[in-house]
């Protein structure tokens, strides 16, 4: 199944959400530390 190179569409979607999570938390964090 690991034929075809670069990210499959649900791959991409994933690594997004993680992304938006993490940049969330850290806005939050400074947010709060200010």
């Amino acid at each position: 199944m690991k034929s075809k190179k670069g990210f499959t569409l649900i791959e991409m979607i994933i690594v997004i959400a993680i992304i938006v999570i993490l940049a969330a938390v850290v806005f939050f964090s400074i947010q709060n530390y200010i």
